[in-house]
């Protein structure tokens, strides 16, 4: 019984990360009520990589879709594009992003984080940020994951309109409406 029910769950695990590849061991330890580490014991048997190398294999197939921004200059882990329509990149706040004192993160990393993603999601080889209307909704603390939607809300030959909202979980840390002109 107890190999079935191992077997049952590893095929589950499987499909589930298939559909939803970025969530982590501790969020699939509570959706299949066990321990992390069974889950991580599940991951080695089966051949899945752990969440940020998942996150990295599936940025590297995007990367090369991105004419305005090198892979240097995009702020963190893209995972999907759909050139002027729809990006998504993921950001792990690590020290190097917070506040020594407070581990608040600094908010011009999730404006860069927002900001590259505007410009990332136009095609054309020259893209700038004209104007950027933006509100921090709530602080954002050390070891959040944010994942950050870009929007093309409106494009036109010489300039888009893109909304970026910036999420923690279900709660939203950050908005922007980001026109942003283009030189194709």
């Amino acid at each position: 019984m107890v190999a079935r029910n191992k077997q049952v769950r590893q095929q589950e695990l499987t499909a589930l990360i298939e559909t939803e590849p970025f969530l982590t061991d501790e969020e699939l330890a509570e959706r299949f009520a066990v321990s992390v580490q069974t889950i991580r014991l599940d991951r080695l048997s089966l051949g899945i990589p752990e969440l940020r190398e998942r996150i990295k294999a599936v940025a590297n197939n995007n990367y090369g879709k991105v004419r305005s921004l090198e892979l240097t200059e995009v702020i963190g882990e893209l995972i999907e594009l759909d050139l002027n329509h729809l990006a998504i990149s993921i950001l792990e706040i690590g020290p190097e992003h917070v506040f020594t004192r407070t581990k608040i993160a600094r908010g011009h990393h999730l404006f860069a984080q927002a900001n590259s993603l505007a410009v990332s999601v136009i095609d054309a080889e020259v893209v700038l940020t004209g104007t950027a209307d933006v509100r921090f909704t709530r602080q954002v603390k050390l070891g959040e994951r944010l994942i950050s939607k870009a929007v093309v809300a409106d494009n036109r030959e010489d300039r888009a309109c893109v909304d970026v909202a910036t999420k923690v979980g279900d709660d939203i840390v950050f908005e922007g409406q980001f026109v942003v002109f283009k030189n194709k």
